[in-house]
């Protein structure tokens, strides 16, 4: 089987799906496509370039989710459908979170999105400096989000044991730790609404920058 790099990437992201970034390696790639490791070094050199280059193809084909549905210059708009779309994309595949998290992108596909979002935040009144470490915050945090999300559901529906709400609560004391004992259910539960509700204080603060300026 003739094999280029695209084709490498999508099989490594369904291997990944399959067994776990921890679990990925080029051997393993290499089994599943049928061909000699050696073939696939001439591709890529090490596990940490073939992640970089899966990263760079997830985000950049999230970049119709990255934008709002309908135009607007409303600003909360384009800083959760950026995030918004970052989470969902990153929810389409096991270990996503972790697979994005600290790669380099190999080309500007996902930076064409960027700057188009970041032409729209800065003319909501945001400078540039602002619109950067909004657009940075939003970023990273539904990033490490993701991360803690993937690793309470490590697949969509199935709970990991490790994150048993019952118990938690057994093993802390009701009444030494009643306020840790309620956030339970909010930490490790109904991952949508708490990241809307998240993304609604950061933007809250940029909306507030907004305001102290006009």
């Amino acid at each position: 089987m003739k094999v280029n790099r695209e084709l490498i990437v999508r099989t490594a992201l369904q291997l990944l799906d399959d067994i776990g970034l921890d679990a990925l390696t080029l051997r393993q790639l290499a089994s599943r496509l049928d061909i000699q490791a050696p073939t696939l070094y001439w591709h890529f050199k090490s596990k940490e370039a073939l992640i970089d280059e899966m990263a760079t193809l997830v985000l950049a084909e999230a970049a119709p989710d990255l934008v709002p549905a309908r135009e607007t210059g409303d600003l909360a708009a384009w800083a959760l459908a950026f995030g918004e779309g970052i989470r969902k994309n990153l929810l389409k595949y096991r270990d996503g979170g972790r697979m994005v998290a600290g790669s380099r992108l190999t080309n500007a596909l996902f930076h064409e999105t960027t700057e188009r979002i970041g032409i729209h935040l800065q003319g909501t009144g945001l400078s540039h400096r602002q619109t950067v470490v909004l657009m940075s915050t939003v970023y990273t945090f539904t990033i490490g989000f993701v991360v803690e999300e993937q690793a309470v559901f490590p697949r969509p529906g199935e709970r990991s044991p490790a994150y048993d709400l019952e118990q938690r609560n057994k093993a802390l004391d009701a009444g030494r730790f009643p306020f840790m004992r309620k956030a339970g259910a909010v930490l490790f539960d109904q991952f949508d609404r708490r990241y809307r509700e998240s993304m609604k204080l950061i933007i809250g603060g940029a909306v507030a920058q907004v305001a102290s300026t006009a």
